[in-house]
């Protein structure tokens, strides 16, 4: 079936200290943040995928560590990667986000592939609303004069890291309704989180 979508997202690192205020410049960190909007399943779905990926990693006797189901997500829009965050950027991207008006919608993915070394869940069809609504939010995060690089934007939820190559694979459909989306400034090699926003679906 035709798609829009032709490779996953690719992360762009935008100059986000450039933002920062005089006066207010970045202070010494080895942490890059990441910026990043994204949805996530809920906790039961993220349970149900838990349980999936683990019988895969038996059933091909692969002992690398699953992600942690709290950072199941489908990544959205990359807004930059940088040893500061500045609040103007946070604030904007906010903004940004707060207006978008859009309805709950599912999501569907039933293939189990391969991405380099990302183990990740993908889907042959059913992500055309998700798809309208990622090229919505970056519309409106260029239409701000917030860089964004998603123009082959393939939806998908990394399960695990590790190079073992397989073919793809059908598997049972894992649906669930996404009901809102969030900002997430991911501190890279701290295998962590901070949520800088949440944003209800209510269209």
């Amino acid at each position: 079936m035709a798609t829009r979508a032709h490779a996953y997202a690719e992360v762009v690192v935008y100059p986000l200290a450039q933002l920062a205020l005089p006066g207010f410049e970045a202070p010494p960190s080895d942490v890059v943040h990441q910026l990043f909007f994204a949805v996530m399943p809920d906790a039961n779905t993220a349970a149900k995928i838990e349980a999936c990926a683990r019988h895969w990693q038996s059933e091909m006797d692969v002992k690398a560590r699953l992600l942690r189901t709290e950072r199941f997500h489908i990544t959205l829009n990359v807004l930059g990667a940088d040893l500061y965050l500045p609040q103007q950027l946070i604030d904007r991207a906010r903004a940004v986000a707060a207006s978008l008006n859009a309805a709950p919608f599912e999501v569907t993915f039933d293939r189990l592939a391969h991405f380099g070394r990302q183990w990740v869940l993908t889907s042959s069809t059913g992500l055309e609303a998700l798809i309208d609504f990622q090229q919505k939010l970056d519309s409106l995060l260029k239409q701000s004069h917030l860089k964004t690089r998603n123009a082959h934007f393939t939806p998908h939820l990394t399960l695990l890291y590790h190079k073992r190559k397989f073919p793809t694979r059908e598997i049972e459909p894992i649906t669930w309704t996404v009901r809102e989306f969030v900002l997430i400034d991911s501190l890279q090699g701290e295998t962590h989180y901070e949520y800088k926003g949440r944003f209800p679906l209510n269209g």
